[in-house]
Parts: structure tokens; sequence; C-alpha cells
């Protein structure tokens, strides 16, 4: 008999998904289920009558008997056993006294099909609501409202009002509009594509993409996740979602509303704010997610991932028998962001051995309308081997010599060359449909056109390039603890600052906040007064610059405030005065606060602009670009989510055409691209350790090959009356060194506990290795070849725990050093729950250090960092033979909760005065209740024990 899973030491999270209950219920109800023709209500529960899906349905409405035949009842209580999911399908007015009567009977999930909610305006958003904060009062999940339902093909669940059901498949759908499923649905059978899941959630009351993304991720049936969305909802958990699934899944958008026209129409549609679109691909990028243009390409490319490589670059090498073809080709492919290989003299070399002489010798390589299909297999050969080639696409056009089914037969064995896609286009019609056919076969992805074949490789590297970013890893303090000692300095600004009322840094305080993050700034000297301002002149040294210092101007250009190029000190005094008279002339003589006298910088190089903004949707954005008084007119720039490390930055500034002057241009030398970098770096940390700034910007920071200056900097605070907790957050979170702890074991050894770095992976599998072999046995003798490991763990729930977004759950781990080598001894896990301010926990260590009190100690750990999340309560279900956890979690404060399943739930409730409080049932209540004949512990994931401590 297999081990059971105990939930309890599923860090990894490999044992049973809430939403489990909504995929496989087992008792379906139909709320509004009727007989009249046409209807959703008969719609509907014809489906699920029609595929079964190995549950029973039960239809619930007060004025009929029957419903197609099956008996119906009165209400939602009066049906037999425990609902797993209900369906609402009655009018918008009724739905909170339904939801509240699903509430009261312990309903696990609801799919509210009914419209007339947010979409309708500000009554429907009211009742929608109502709806909401009912739900919350018994922890009810709710999909919709104004939704199709799911289908679930491989159960055979279709809890939808959709006339078919799709075949199963590896693909999971997820779209706000029903009738995008509903086409797309229809679509799927005359092209044979199948469905692992077909999921439709309306206007997002509570379920969302990210609830959806995170249950798909675990879902052994779905290869891949294409999303049509029209609102992003809560755009922090859809990219903690995301960027977990992303890891061992393909995740392919279709953002609707990139036009002001079409976000106006997403908005009426959905009832939500679209966002910013340009911010929006930033954040796709970011997590992993590719963005593609139509519905098309959305199913293609969810096809094409499955099938082949990614490259490792954009350089496409292109096999054709024709000129035109390839010159379309290359149009394609640079209009798309792409690029052609340079072949190698070496490649060129070989070509010239299998080729006629006439050939191209270049790239396309044009093998000739005579090619036979041994040029076109020798020829992908060599080019394949070449190191300057990312992908490969061999086109064919019907010639008189061609034979397209002999090429594609000896092609095909070439579907997937080590690290290198292959892509092709058969042109034609008949004559050359049984050769595509055979690529197809084969796992060749073949196109009726090269330009198809051209945009669909750029996607691919786009993804590829998406999922790099996705991997990299935010460490704050790695080289930035000198920066980090100068944050209580800024602080201090910051809060004198808002202390007096005020939002608007002068340029002065803006450039002292960013000294305090080593980014290099101009001097600056504050003068009031004409005499001052020439004092102030004569110590930096003429020429001198000289601006207006205001706490209420923020544009200092509009006003006359900026003077430059001042050689004297009658200039000086001139230029005060006439700049006390601009400013009362076109503000108001209280904007005029004196003036700042700065050098006059004579750099020849680069304006760029570095800023921050806020999203309504993602919070703080970076913006890097041209800068200078021409920036709104060139609009060059990247958007980027805080924080960045050095590749990230490096990826905002390689999105602009900037990019290529700053690498020398026309006589200009290269500027420090390492330097700027850092600087953009410097100033992602600022912004997300002062969330209470509202938009900083950096104009013009000067770069050339020598250095790199700010010359003004403008800072904007939240409103003053605004709370610390409603100061936007950023998007994505840090790695939380706040959790960082070293505990003594023996007076020899200690641990480290810490949150889990992606490196960790290959202590990991060690660990759960070694928590397979005998209890007895020494964990530094276990094999380290990945091979020899005997633990049944799944690598991709590996994968995302030592990926983990730090804002979904955080994973800690205990690492020791025996005998000078590093090795995780246990690991732990607190993960929120929607809807909901509870954490659940898991927790496992090495049989051989739950002598050395590590279990107590990680357990103390977890619970310190529940509290610091603003958690309400900290729970688990513990099987109710570990005996030896229940206990030790009981000594730790747990209430032992009635035993439900062979599970036995344990909780432990914070409150505010004394951080948590006791509770009520007591271990031995529990343990004079079961059976004389108890096992002492259970196994865990692969036979491992439980991670009992004392």
């Amino acid at each position: 008999m297999a081990a059971l899973l105990d939930p309890v030491v599923d860090v990894l999270e490999e044992g049973s998904h809430p939403l489990d209950s909504l995929f496989k219920p087992k008792r379906v109800a139909v709320i509004g289920a009727t007989d009249r023709e046409g209807s959703v209500g008969r719609t509907l529960l014809r489906n699920l009558i029609s595929n079964p899906f190995g549950g029973v349905v039960y239809p619930v409405n007060p004025k009929r008997e029957h419903v197609l035949g099956i008996s119906s009842f009165k209400s939602i209580a009066a049906c037999p056993g425990q609902i797993d999911l209900a369906v609402v399908i009655t009018p918008a007015s009724t739905v909170p006294a339904v939801v509240k009567e699903c509430v009261d009977n312990k309903v696990r999930n609801v799919i509210i099909i009914s419209a007339g909610f947010k979409e309708v305006g500000p009554e429907g958003e009211k009742l929608e609501n109502e709806v909401k904060a009912i739900a919350q009062t018994g922890n009810l999940r709710i999909v919709g409202p104004n939704c199709l339902g799911i289908i679930c093909p491989t159960s055979g669940l279709n809890a939808s009002f959709a006339n078919l059901m799709p075949q199963k498949g590896s693909v999971a759908f997820i779209s706000q509009s029903g009738a995008m499923i509903t086409s797309v649905l229809d679509w799927s059978v005359s092209q044979k594509v199948g469905f692992s899941a077909v999921i439709s959630i309306g206007s997002m009351l509570d379920m969302d993409f990210s609830s959806m993304i995170f249950y798909l991720a675990k879902d052994p049936a779905t290869k891949s996740i294409v999303l049509y969305m029209e609102s992003i909802g809560n755009a922090r958990s859809f990219l903690s979602a995301a960027r977990e699934a992303a890891l061992t899944k393909p995740i392919i958008v279709i953002k609707g509303g990139r036009t002001d026209a079409a976000a106006k129409a997403a908005a009426s549609h959905t009832g939500s704010l679209t966002g910013s679109d340009a911010v929006l691909d930033a954040a796709f990028k970011r997590a992993g997610v590719l963005r593609v243009e139509n519905m098309s390409d959305l199913f293609e490319m969810a096809d094409v991932l499955s099938k082949q490589p990614l490259p490792n670059g954009n350089r496409l090498a292109i096999l054709t028998n024709a000129g035109g073809p390839g010159v379309l080709a290359c149009d394609a492919l640079a209009q798309h962001g792409g690029s052609l290989a340079e072949l190698s003299g070496e490649t060129i070399a070989s070509l010239n051995q299998v080729l006629p002489p006439a050939w191209s010798h270049g790239n396309p390589i044009d093998v000739l309308g005579d090619a036979s299909a041994k040029h076109y297999a020798d020829s992908l050969e060599i080019v394949a081997r070449d190191p300057n080639c990312d992908g490969l696409l061999v086109i064919l056009t019907p010639q008189a010599m061609t034979a397209p089914t002999e090429c594609a037969e000896a092609l095909s064995r070439y579907a997937k060359i080590q690290g290198k896609p292959v892509l092709a286009s058969w042109m034609g019609g008949p004559d050359v449909a049984p050769g595509a056919k055979v690529l197809n076969h084969a796992g060749i992805p073949t196109y009726s056109y090269p330009d198809m074949a051209c945009k669909t490789f750029n996607y691919m590297h786009q993804y590829q390039s998406n999922q790099g970013s996705n991997y990299e890893r935010i460490d704050l303090q790695m080289d930035l603890e000198k920066v980090q000692e100068s944050k209580a300095e800024a602080r201090q600004l910051l809060s004198k600052v808002r202390a007096s009322g005020r939002s608007l840094l002068t340029e002065a305080e803006s450039k002292l906040l960013l000294k305090a993050y080593g980014i290099p700034v101009t001097a600056c000297e504050l003068a009031s007064s004409a005499d001052e301002a020439v004092a102030a002149a004569e110590k930096i040294g003429f020429p001198v610059v000289m601006k207006l210092n205001s706490t209420t101007i923020t544009h200092k250009t509009d006003v006359g405030g900026v003077v430059l190029n001042l050689h004297s000190k009658m200039a000086v005094e001139k230029s005060f005065l006439e700049m006390q008279e601009s400013v009362s002339r076109l503000a108001s003589p209280e904007g005029f606060e004196g003036v700042t006298i700065q050098p006059m910088i004579s750099l020849k190089g680069y304006e760029i602009i570095l800023g921050s903004s806020i999203d309504p949707q993602l919070g703080p954005v970076l913006l890097f670009g041209m800068g200078g008084s021409l920036v709104e007119v060139f609009k060059d720039s990247a958007v980027g989510l805080p924080p960045l490390n050095a590749n990230l930055a490096r990826k905002m500034l390689e999105e602009t055409k900037l990019y290529k002057a700053l690498l020398g241009v026309r006589g200009m030398k290269s500027v420090n691209i390492e330097a700027l970098i850092q600087i953009m770096v410097r100033f992602s940390v600022l912004i997300v350790d002062l969330p209470e700034i509202l938009e900083c910007d950096i104009n013009p920071l000067i770069a050339s090959e020598d250095s790199i200056l700010s010359l003004d900097a403008r800072v904007v605070l939240h409103d003053p009356k605004t709370a610390p907790e409603d100061w936007p957050q950023p998007a994505i979170r840090p790695y939380p060194h706040q959790y960082v702890k070293i505990v003594g074991l023996t007076d020899e050894m200690s641990a480290k506990i810490r949150p889990i770095l992606p490196e960790d992976e290959g202590m990991m599998l060690f660990f759960y290795g070694a928590a397979s072999w005998p209890s007895g046995c020494d964990p530094t003798s276990m094999p380290k070849d990945e091979e020899q490991m005997t633990c049944s763990l799944s690598r991709t729930h590996l994968i995302r725990t030592c990926f983990v977004d730090f804002d979904r759950s955080i994973v800690l781990v205990a690492e020791v050093v025996q005998d000078g080598e590093k090795m995780i001894v246990g690991a732990g896990r607190i993960s929120r729950e929607q809807m909901s301010n509870d954490v659940t926990f898991a927790l496992q260590v090495l049989p051989s250090f739950r002598r050395k009190s590590l279990g107590s100690l990680m357990l103390k750990q977890l619970i310190a960092v529940a509290k610091e999340e603003g958690a309400s309560c900290i729970k688990a279900d513990v099987l109710c033979e570990n005996v030896r956890a229940l206990r030790f979690l009981e000594g730790h404060g747990f209430l032992l909760g009635e035993e439900k399943k062979a599970l036995v739930p344990v909780s432990l409730h914070f409150d505010e005065s004394s951080g948590m409080r006791r509770q009520t049932k007591s271990f031995s209540s529990f343990a004079n209740a079961r059976k004389p004949t108890q096992m002492i512990h259970s196994e865990g994931p692969a036979g491992s024990p439980t991670f009992a401590a004392s």
C-alpha cells in the first residue's frame, strides 16, 4: 500500500488542492434548473447529466417536482450530503440570498452564471460587494458572476451552458468572455484541438486568473495555459501565480484593450480597469508569460511550445528553394525583432561541398529550384551545427523538379535538433499537402507562408527571453549594504517633508535622497538671497547654473526657473532678481523660495531619463529612456517593474533605440554601461525601500564615457494624509532578508533558517533523498548523484518550490555545514489562503536533527513569519495517525479540531494584544477518543517521517 502524504509535511505542495472540489466535484447542485426550452437552466443541467463526471447532480427549483426527469429539491438545504459545487442561474437580485443559503449549508464552491452585477454600473457593483461579503463569512469560493461556467474534459465535468463538450487535450483555456469560449469550442471541433479545462471567469468577484493558474499549474493533465484577458484583476496575485506556473508550463495570453477605444469597451464589458498596456507588457515579460497579438497565435503557440525547443537567441537561418519567399521571410523576421544568422566560414565551406556552385553563399540559404531531398537534409544538418544559428526555417515551393513529400520525409528526422527549433513553410496547395502532413506529424510546425513561420520564431525567442526574466532572483542586499546604511537617513528626510504637510520635495532634497542611495548627483548649494547666491557660486566655481528652489512648483522651466552658464558675480545677481520676478509673475510670489546654485556641467554625453510612477494595478513602475526636454516628443523608453538586478536592468536598456547609441556611434565612445546598470539597480532599490514615493524623475541623467551624473531630480510623495498601509507596494516582492535567522543546535553546530533560494534545488533534492533513508543513517553518507536518489518527488513541484513567489508562499529552509559542506536539513512553508487572512503551513525535518530541537525552532520561525506577514491564523491538516505531530503541535499552542476524513485540523490564532491565544481542545481529549491501536507516525513523501521534534 502506498504511503499516505500527510499535509503537514507537504512542503512541496504535492497533495490535494483546495479547488479539487470545484473541478472534481462529487455533488453538484443546479440552483435555477428548469425544463424551459432554450433556457440557460435547462442547457446547463442537460450538460451535467449528459457527461458523466463521477458525481451526483441535484436540480434546485422550489416550483418544480422534477426537472428533465430528475427529482428536484426545494432548496440547497434539502439536498442530501455536502454539496461541493452549486451553479446559480437565478436573477441577480436573488443571488445574495442564494449565496447566504450556500454558506449556511457549507457549500464549498459556487459558479454564478447570472449577469447584472458591476458590468451594469454602481447598483450592480453594490450587489456584487454584498455577495462577496456573504461568501467571506463562510470561506465560500465563487466563480463569476456573468460567466459561462467551467468545463473539465479530463473528468467529464461540463458545468456550463456551452453547446458542446470539447475533446480531451493538454491545453487549459481561461477567458473573461463567455462568447469567446463558445467560438473557440466551435473552432476546436474542426481543428481537432483538445482541452484539459475550459474556464469562464466572468467579472472575477472572487476567483480570478491567479486562482485558476495556481490550480492548473499542479494539474498533470494540463501542459500549457492560454488566457483571453480584458482586465488583469488582482495584478499582484496574477504575477505571483504566473511566475510559479510559468516555470514548468507555458502561459500564453491575448490581452484586449491595447487602444483607447478597446480599453473603454473592455472596461464596459467587465466593469474593471484594463490598466496601462505598456506596464502590462512589462509585467507579462517579467512573469515569463508570452503575449500574442491574435486568437490564432494563442493556440498556435501553445502547440509549438509543446513540440519544439526554445531558441537561445533571435538568429534564424533560412533554407529555401526560391529567392522571393526568402526575401519575404527576412522582412517578417526583422519586423518582429528577429535577425538573420551570420553563417560561419566553416558552415559556408561545408555547404559548398553539398550544394551546387550557384547556391546563394549566404543566409537565406537558397538551395535552388531543383534542390533534392538530400540537398535539404544535408544543408539542414550543416547549418544546425553553426553556433551563430539559434533556429532554422525550411521553405519549399512546388517547382518542376521538387519532391515535397520526399523532402519532408528526409527532414522529419531533424524534428528536434538539440536546443534549436526547426520550422517549415511548405508553400502551395494539394501538391505540398502530404509533405506538410508528414512534417506536422513529426513535430515540425508547418505553415502555408514563411512570414507566419518567422512570426512564430520571434514569439519563441520572446518567450525564451521572458522565461529568463522569470528565473532572475532579486537580492537587494548582495552589493548594496553601504546603500542600505543610508536608508534611515532617507526615511528621516521623507518623514520631515510629510510632517510639514508637503508632498513635493525641492530639487536639493531630491538630490540628497538620490545621493543616499549611491546615485551620483551634482553639487547643490541653497541660496535665499542674491548675496548668498553669489557666495555659493564662488564656492562652487564659475560657470554655474541657477535653479528655482520651490516646494510648490514642479516644472521649473515653465516659470523661468532655470538659468545656465553664469560666468560672473554680476550675472548671478541679475539672474536671481530676474528669476524672482518671473516666478512671481507666472506663478506666485510664494512659489519663489530661493535658488540652488550648481556647477555648469559641460559633459559631451547622452541625456537619459530614469523615473518611476504608480500604476493603479501594478504599483511602482520604472521608466528608462531618452531624456531631456524632448522626452515626450521622441518617446523612446522602456518600462519595467521594480526591483531590478543587473540582468533585468540590461534588458530594459536593450529595449530602447537609445541603447545602440550608448554603445558608441558617430565618433562618440561607449558610455560606461555597467555603471549605468548599477545606477538603475540602485534606483529600483530606492523605489522599493521608500513606498511613500508617488513619482520620481531623474531628467536629465547625463551619461558619457567617463561619468554618469544626475543634473536634475524631482520627487513627489503620496498625500501626507494617505496612511502608510495605503501606499502601493511593488507587484514583485524581493527576497525577504528579514527572515534570515541563525539558531544554535548544539555547542558545536548552528543552523541558518532562511527563505529558500533558486540555487537550493540540488540541496533540496538531496534533502528529500536523505529523508527517505532509515532514521539512524548519517545524512552526509547519502548518495549525491541524482540518479541514485530513491525519493519519488515531483521535479516540477521542486522547481516551483525553489523559485517560489514570496508574495504567495514563504518557504524556509534550515541550512547547516557538516564536514565543510552545506546541506539542507529542514524545510517549512507558509502559504496564503485566498478570501481569508489565514495561512497554512507544512514542515519537515531530517530524522537525525529532531533531537537537536530543529523542528521546534523552525516551527517558531514559521509562526513568527506568519505574524509578521499579517496573518490572523496559522493552520494545517494532520493525519489522525500522526500522534507525535499532534502532540508536538499542541505543545506549541495549536488547537486540535474534530477529525474529518482521517485528518485533524490544527490551528493557532493570533490576537493584537498577546500575539496569540491558546486554544480550547487538548491533545488528550482527542487521543482518548482514538482506538488503542494507533500508529506513532505516518509516512510523508517517499516514506519520510514526520517533522516532530523535541
